[in-house]
C-alpha cells in the first residue's frame, strides 16, 4: 500500500510548494483533481493538453519531491437532466480520461452521476424508497434508459485510450452510492468500472466497511481515506438522513472527521486487511474534509494515524509455515 494525499485540500498553494509540503511528511503519491466538483486549481485537463510542456512540468515536479500519481480525479454528474452542467461534467470526464493517457496514470476516480426522473426534469433525482410506485418507476427510467447507455459507451472512449480504471465514489446522491449499486453498473458495463472505497459514506448509512471491502473484492480500484463521526444523540431521534448543512456540525445526525476522529484505530486496521485479504495493495489517499480542524491539522493527524494503521510492505512467503 501507498499513502497519497487527494491534492485539492492544498489548492490555496502552488503545485510545487503542496508537493514539497507533503513530501517532508513523508505522503507517497498524490492524487490530481482536474476537474469537476474538485476544480482545476492544481491541474486543468483540457489546458494541459492543449499544452504538453505543462504536463512535462508538473511530472517533473512530482519526481523532484519523489511523489507519484495516485490517480486524476474529476467527481462530477455527466448524466445531470440540464444538458448544459451535464456537457461540462462530460468533458471534463473524457479530457481527464485522454490526460490520464499522457501521463501514464490507469486509475480515473468519478461519480456515476444522477439522471431526472424523467426526460423533462431539470434537476438530479436521488431514489431512497421503492413506494409509492412512482420512484420505483424512476429508477427503471434513470439506470435502462440514462445511466448504463451512457456508461457504456464512455467505457468504449475508455478502452480506446487505453485506462483500465474508472473508480466510482460511492456517493449518497448518485445512483452509485453502495456495493449493490457498484456492482449493478459494473456487470451491466463492464470491468473498467469500479469502486473509489471512501469508508465515510459507508459509515452513515449503516454500511460495515469490512463486510462491504470483501463484497466488491477486486472491484476496489482506488481508496479514500476520509471518516465520519455519527452522532448518538441526533441520530437516536432524527436517523442518519440528514439535509442540514455540514456546518451545523452541533445539530447533524453525522459529520466527516479527519482518520481516527469517527472510528478507532482498530476499525481502520480492520479495513486495512480486508483490503490485503481481497488483494487490494494500491494507494490509500486521505480526503480531509473535517470541518472542526483546519486543513493542516487534520491531514497531519490522518496521516499519523494511517502511517500507524497501513500495510506497506509485501507480505513475502510464510516462513514459519
Amino acid at each position: 500500500m501507498k499513502l497519497s494525499v487527494f491534492a485539492v485540500l492544498l489548492q490555496d498553494r502552488s503545485f510545487e510548494d503542496a508537493c514539497k509540503y507533503l513530501s517532508s511528511l513523508g505522503v507517497q503519491a498524490v492524487e490530481i483533481g482536474c476537474g469537476g466538483f474538485p476544480g482545476k486549481a492544481h491541474c486543468d485537463a483540457k489546458e494541459f493538453l492543449a499544452h504538453p510542456e505543462k504536463i512535462d512540468e508538473m511530472l517533473a515536479t512530482l519526481k523532484k519531491y519523489n511523489l507519484e500519481i495516485a490517480a486524476l480525479s474529476t467527481h462530477g454528474n455527466p448524466v445531470h437532466p440540464n444538458k448544459e452542467i451535464a456537457r461540462q461534467f462530460h468533458e471534463d470526464f473524457e479530457n481527464a480520461v485522454m490526460l490520464a493517457e499522457k501521463m501514464h496514470v490507469d486509475t480515473v476516480v468519478t461519480f456515476s452521476g444522477c439522471p431526472g426522473g424523467c426526460k423533462d426534469d431539470k434537476t438530479p433525482n436521488w431514489v431512497t424508497c421503492p413506494w409509492p410506485d412512482d420512484y420505483s418507476e424512476i429508477l427503471e427510467y434513470q439506470w435502462n434508459e440514462v445511466l448504463i447507455p451512457y456508461w457504456k459507451k464512455e467505457v468504449e472512449f475508455v478502452r480506446a485510450h487505453g485506462i483500465k480504471k474508472i473508480a466510482f465514489e460511492m456517493h449518497p446522491g448518485f445512483c452509485v452510492y453502495n456495493p449493490e449499486t457498484m456492482m449493478k453498473l459494473r456487470n451491466a458495463v463492464g470491468p473498467e468500472i469500479g469502486a473509489n472505497f471512501d469508508p465515510s459514506h459507508l459509515f452513515w448509512q449503516g454500511i460495515d466497511p469490512v463486510a462491504a471491502i470483501r463484497y466488491l473484492g477486486d472491484a476496489i480500484f482506488y481508496f479514500h481515506a476520509k471518516d465520519t463521526k455519527i452522532d448518538e444523540i441526533n441520530t437516536a431521534i432524527n436517523g442518519v438522513l440528514d439535509t442540514k448543512h455540514y456546518a451545523d456540525e452541533l445539530h447533524r445526525s453525522w459529520i466527516f472527521r479527519s482518520v481516527g476522529y469517527g472510528h478507532s484505530h482498530q476499525v481502520w486496521k480492520d479495513m486495512m486487511s480486508a483490503l490485503r485479504l481481497v488483494g487490494y495493495d494500491g494507494m490509500i489517499s486521505i480526503e480531509h474534509e473535517d470541518s472542526l480542524m483546519t486543513p493542516t491539522e487534520g491531514l497531519e493527524k490522518a496521516i499519523a494515524m494511517l502511517k500507524d494503521v497501513m500495510i506497506f510492505e509485501s507480505k513475502g512467503e510464510m516462513w514459519w509455515a
